[in-house]
Order: structure tokens, then C-alpha cells, then sequence
């Protein structure tokens, strides 16, 4: 068998207003959705028009699209576009007999397309500074994650609208967190936010910021330099993370760290 075909993933058959809750769900939690909607059939086809499938950029899928060779190349199509590696919508048609092999012999018009997502961000820390930046970049728009080690400080059960509040290890709860996202550290101990930025940085997140001083960051460097981290991994360290705005209070850190994210997803959106 391929090896391509066998890293496809199996969809989870459902209806198309399951497939949209669904949709609306991963989309709701930061994760980047490829979606595909047969408009038309001609001829014998096993497709239906409305018929939906959908795909995130963890691979998780449902839907269908009538399933077999067809279906292979509508979910090969949308995992690209899932990962940002094809453009975010398009309309193909699909020849089953000429293209695919298939003896029903028609054709089938489906539309493809990509669903925004907030913007996934990792906030480890919820001390005084991070209590306040996890609300505040789910009101600008982001899906945060706020984890802190100390369930005292977590507040779990106080979830916000695209904020969710965990205790626990930092590397547990950033597996759902997508890569092309970004970490923020600021947790109370400066050996805990070398381990998190080294993670971050391992696991390729976007944007690597924390908290702190340049002399912390030429420090952070140096220890990431003798742990055979490239330059190029280096130079992506944000730190003193936040928007020089002379701010002295946990609060107005936070403004300043908000603003720079803020900045950040913008200028990727041009």
C-alpha cells in the first residue's frame, strides 16, 4: 500500500450538521480546520451534494464525502490545507472514472476551504502578570491556554470564553496546543522558565517570549548555547517580552505583552 495513503486518516462518519458543530468546536480551541462540501455530482457518483467532511491540523477528522477513492483525494487535499500548505479555498471537480479509477463513471464538484481560528497561545505561569494576560489576549481574540504547576494559582474552573485555566505540567497540556501558535513564559522561577522556552523551542512554537530581563536573557542564551541550540533558535527568544511602554505594575506588564502579541499575529496576517 502507499505510504502516503496509509498517513491519511480515518474519518468519523457523520451527519453535515455534525460535521459543523465539530467544525465550530476545533475551530473555538485554536485549531485550523480544512472543510469540504460536495456541490454537485454528475452522473453516478457516491457523493451527495451537502455532504461534508473535515479535517484539523491534528488530524482529527469527520464526515463524509461518499466515501472510497474520491473521498481519499478530497481528504488528501484538505489535510494541505489544514497544515497551510495549500491555498485556503478552492472549488475542484473530481472525475471519478479518468482521474480516480472508479467505475461509477461521473464526476463530482466539491468546494474547499479553510475556517479561521483564533490564534492558539501557551501562557505558562498564572502568577500576578500571567493571571492577567490570559484574560485579557482572549478578549483580543486569541485561544489561550493558562497552565500553572501550582493548583493554587491555576483557578481551574474559572474558563472564559477561548480561555481555559489548567494546573499541571506545562508539556502535558501544550500537546493540544498547535505549533503554529505561540508560548509566552513567566512563572515564578527562573529554572522552570528556562525548561519551558528550551521545550518551546524544541517542539517548534512560532513565537517563544517570557518575561524578563536582557541580563536573564543572555543568560537563558547561554545555557541554550551550551545545550547545542542554533543561533537561529536563539535569535527567536522574545525577551523582555511586551512592548517597551515604560510599564512597571503586573498590569501594565501585561498590557505591554498583550500588545506585542497582538503586533505579532498581525504582522502574519499581511
Amino acid at each position: 500500500m502507499d505510504a502516503e495513503l496509509d498517513d491519511l486518516p480515518k474519518p468519523r462518519t457523520a451527519e453535515a450538521a455534525e460535521v459543523l458543530r465539530a467544525v465550530a468546536d476545533a475551530s473555538e480551541k485554536g485549531h485550523r480546520v480544512a472543510l469540504a462540501t460536495v456541490l454537485a455530482r454528475h452522473g453516478s457518483t457516491p457523493s451527495t451534494p451537502g455532504q461534508k467532511l473535515a479535517i484539523t491540523e491534528l488530524g482529527e477528522c469527520v464526515g463524509t464525502v461518499g466515501g472510497g477513492a474520491v473521498e481519499r483525494e478530497v481528504l488528501r487535499a484538505l489535510a494541505s490545507i489544514a497544515k497551510g500548505e495549500a491555498a485556503p479555498s478552492a472549488v475542484r471537480t473530481f472525475k471519478l472514472s479518468a482521474e480516480l479509477g472508479m467505475c461509477c463513471g461521473g464526476s463530482v464538484d466539491v468546494v474547499l476551504e479553510a475556517v479561521d481560528a483564533p490564534p492558539p497561545i501557551l501562557v505558562v505561569g498564572a502568577g500576578h502578570i500571567g493571571s492577567v494576560v490570559g484574560p485579557l489576549l482572549a478578549r483580543c481574540g486569541f485561544h489561550v491556554t493558562l497552565v500553572d504547576a501550582r493548583e493554587a494559582w491555576a483557578d481551574e474552573g474559572r474558563d472564559e470564553t477561548r480561555l481555559r485555566r489548567v494546573a499541571g505540567d506545562f508539556d502535558v497540556h501544550g500537546r493540544a496546543v498547535p505549533r503554529r501558535g505561540a508560548v509566552a513564559v513567566m512563572t515564578h522561577d527562573h529554572q522552570l522558565d528556562q525548561r519551558v522556552i528550551e521545550w518551546a523551542l524544541a517542539e517548534k512554537f512560532a513565537f517563544v517570549g517570557g518575561v524578563g530581563s536582557r541580563a536573564k536573557l543572555a543568560r537563558t542564551r547561554a545555557r541554550l548555547e551550551a545545550k547545542g541550540f542554533p543561533p537561529a533558535d536563539l535569535e527567536r527568544i522574545r525577551m523582555p517580552l511586551g512592548l517597551s511602554i515604560g510599564a512597571r505594575s503586573p498590569e501594565e506588564i501585561a498590557v505591554s505583552v498583550v500588545a506585542e502579541l497582538v503586533q505579532w499575529r498581525r504582522a502574519r496576517e499581511r
